[in-house]
């Protein structure tokens, strides 16, 4: 071979790769983002598809119904990250499927509240009251653990509370009837039971959301998350949105008085930021 062919077939190589490093590149520009119903498709909508779109990425929102799928998604590559989840909940779901999956950033949160047609707060919830809550859980956790807060119920000390279920009830003073059902059917229980514990993106997306007669103040291991596969987490695009989550654009639309985001309880890493 003359210098003159390796050299030509050299020019040809290069070339190649040029154009399959941006072939990937292009590829890796479009970002699928898997959402539950309510808030945080809006959030990322407004408060970070805008910056990374200045980043040269386009964004689509894909919405799931349960609390399973987003994850199987992810780790099946379908996504290529979730918001819609706290990392207690990725945690267990991850562990239980043998999933290589990481939490990325916290983000403001709408907190579990308690909701009822009946009551107007929780010192008048009478005696042998219907109460649904979530049933996955670390979600079924959540809420008696809240519920304990609020005087409600108490749970076994020695139980981990963020493992408790109902069987871990050991007072339960207003012979409340607790009926544990899928997150999302919870606002819609609220014309045939007396109290309902419901997340907040469900809350939101059904219209109860202000409507709450108490809300919990959420712990920072149930602040939602942006989850993305673990093997990812120093890809260039895991880093850009972290980077625009962390970014002043954001906090100002996180507070801005004429968003709902405002009344989201922000991550303490947000809140030590805008201080």
């Amino acid at each position: 071979m003359t210098l003159k062919q390796w050299k030509s077939k050299l020019s040809i190589l290069v070339i190649v790769l040029f154009i399959f490093t941006a072939n990937a590149f292009a590829e890796n520009k479009h970002l699928i983002i898997g959402i539950s119903p309510g808030p945080y498709g809006d959030l990322f909508k407004q408060a970070i598809a805008p910056s990374l779109a200045q980043k040269g990425y386009t964004i689509e929102i894909k919405e799931f119904s349960d609390y399973v799928q987003p994850n199987l998604a992810l780790a099946n590559k379908s996504i290529d990250a979730n918001l819609f989840q706290h990392p207690m909940y990725l945690k267990k779901f991850a562990a239980d499927k043998g999933l290589k999956l990481s939490a990325l950033i916290s983000v403001p949160t709408a907190g579990v509240g308690i909701y009822s047609k009946k009551y107007k707060s929780i010192a008048e919830i009478k005696e042998g009251s219907s109460l649904t809550l979530a049933n996955d859980p670390t979600n079924l956790a959540r809420a008696l653990r809240y519920l304990q807060s609020v005087g409600l119920i108490k749970i076994k000390p020695e139980i981990d509370a963020t493992k408790a279920s109902e069987k871990d009830i050991v007072e339960n003073p207003k012979k409340l009837k607790i009926h544990p059902l899928e997150a999302a059917q919870i606002p819609r229980t609220l014309d045939s039971v007396d109290i309902a514990v419901a997340s907040g993106n469900y809350a939101i997306s059904s219209g109860i959301y202000p409507t709450a007669i108490d809300r919990e103040i959420i712990p920072e291991d149930y602040i939602n998350i942006i989850a993305v596969r673990t093997d990812d987490l120093d890809a260039q695009y895991v880093k850009d949105i972290k980077e625009v989550v962390e970014s002043e654009a954001f906090a100002n639309i996180m507070s801005d008085p004429a968003k709902i985001f405002k009344d989201f309880q922000k991550p303490a890493w947000l809140k030590a930021k805008t201080k």
